[in-house]
């Protein structure tokens, strides 16, 4: 096959790709990105087999729905060329930094959905690798298209966020600069100009950004809100949306068995603990979605997976098979509300082990009936978590934390709580903290 790797040369870039690995203390990065964090059970197989002959046997689900293969030593040609082979690359290498678009991991099988967002994905993807001038992106620049499923990640920002909503009958895409679909939506389009809008969009943001302002929210600190849409309703026709407010919808860990849209049939989500899986756990879940499924899998932006189109009288077999495995398959255990970054075993910003640190912690957590999200980073650039959970430990050396609670009044992690606890001192502040709605 025709390697997209030798068509152009990478630009260098510090977040790995599947053409560029980027190293750590523990080796290579070799970052995956699915579209709309779909992943068939043969493409799944080769990324197990990848991990096992060419590195270090450890593989991420990451918090953009993406899987990322670490410890890659000396043989990273051949590791890239065994998961191009398997489909899974760039239909460009520039294209490869900007796939980054985010779906529902139950796109066009939740019951809620109001439309199927996977054939306007499609058409954004393919402008997004093929577009010269989008190579021009961030490889952080990122787009969510929401389609008012049930199962949705309403929190993490987004540089365009577009969802979708039902007005008179006729299906509509509200849409938003630089957050999430929780915010007040700047305008509407039809949903037939969903990615003419996505283009305009984009180019438009080329256009005006300097090269230092490579998100979103640098250009709107010096260009208003309102002086874009007027610019960009000379490309799109925009709706007036008046004094519309998002709906409120369930966003949380997918972790058990739920109906689809389709009669009879369930997705099964699983977690692996702390978002790491080992080859076996991988080709296990593969070969489970292959025989009782249609044979593919779904990352989520919770870093699990789901197994979709699953007949609901093999719904219980196969959470029994997936907790063989080793996944967590019960929501109320306690790592299913614990995330941690790499921390200081595989990177050289981490102050502490948060892994580590993130398995003492649940295992002090069995005693509390409502988990909120507890989220351990090992420096303040907040890796594991794109958005502020509502507990946040901050690494200040080995074994050590500044605790955080979320306050929407207030930048970064929230309000400060205590300097420098250990993780049985973090234990017991959570313990004792009562539990507000605002946790949520």
């Amino acid at each position: 096959m025709n390697s997209p790797q030798a068509s152009s040369p990478l630009r260098p870039s510090a977040c790995p790709g599947l053409l560029r690995v980027v190293q750590a203390l523990d080796g290579g990065i070799c970052r995956i990105k699915l579209d709309g964090g779909s992943l068939r059970a043969d493409q799944a197989v080769a990324v197990a087999d990848a991990a096992r002959r060419y590195a270090g046997g450890v593989i991420e689900a990451t918090n953009r729905a993406n899987l990322q293969i670490r410890g890659i030593g000396q043989q990273t040609p051949a590791l890239i060329e065994s998961l191009l082979a398997a489909g899974l690359g760039p239909t460009t290498a520039l294209g490869d930094d900007v796939r980054n678009l985010m779906l529902s991991p139950s796109a066009g099988i939740d019951q809620d959905m109001l439309i199927d967002t996977r054939p306007l994905a499609r058409q954004i993807l393919n402008s997004l690798q093929t577009h010269p001038r989008f190579h021009e992106l961030s490889a952080k620049f990122a787009v969510l298209l929401d389609g008012g499923e049930s199962l949705a990640m309403l929190e993490h920002p987004h540089d365009l966020w577009l969802s979708a909503i039902e007005r008179n009958g006729e299906a509509l895409l509200v849409f938003g600069l630089a957050g999430c679909p929780v915010d007040t939506p700047v305008g509407a389009v039809l949903l037939g100009d969903g990615h003419r809008l996505v283009v305009a969009v984009l180019e438009l943001f080329l256009e005006l950004a300097r090269p230092d302002q490579t998100r979103m929210r640098h250009l709107l600190a010096e260009h208003s809100r309102p002086s874009l849409l007027q610019t960009l309703a000379g490309r799109v026709p925009l709706l007036d949306i008046g004094q519309w407010q998002a709906p409120a919808r369930r966003s949380g860990q997918p972790i058990g068995s739920f109906p689809q849209r389709q009669e009879g049939l369930m997705y099964v989500g699983a977690m692996p603990p702390l978002g790491r899986l080992d080859p076996t756990m991988l080709k296990g879940a593969a070969e489970l979605c292959a025989t009782l499924g249609d044979a593919s899998l779904r990352l989520t932006p919770w870093q699990s997976l789901l197994l979709p189109n699953i007949r609901h009288q093999d719904a219980a077999l196969v959470i029994q098979q997936l907790q063989a495995l080793g996944f967590l398959v019960d929501p109320r255990e306690p790592l299913c509300s614990v995330v941690a970054c790499t921390g200081s075993a595989g990177c050289g910003k981490g102050l502490a082990d948060t892994k580590g640190d993130a398995r003492q912690l649940a295992a002090r957590l069995h005693d509390q009936p409502e988990r909120q999200q507890v989220h351990l980073s090992g420096c303040p650039r907040s890796c594991a978590c794109a958005h502020t959970a509502p507990v946040t430990l901050l690494a200040t050396g080995t074994g050590h934390y500044d605790l955080y609670f979320r306050d929407a009044a207030l930048p970064g992690f929230g309000a400060l709580q205590a300097r420098n606890l250990t993780i049985e001192a973090a234990g017991a502040w959570l313990d004792a903290r009562p539990r507000s709605p605002l946790d949520a």
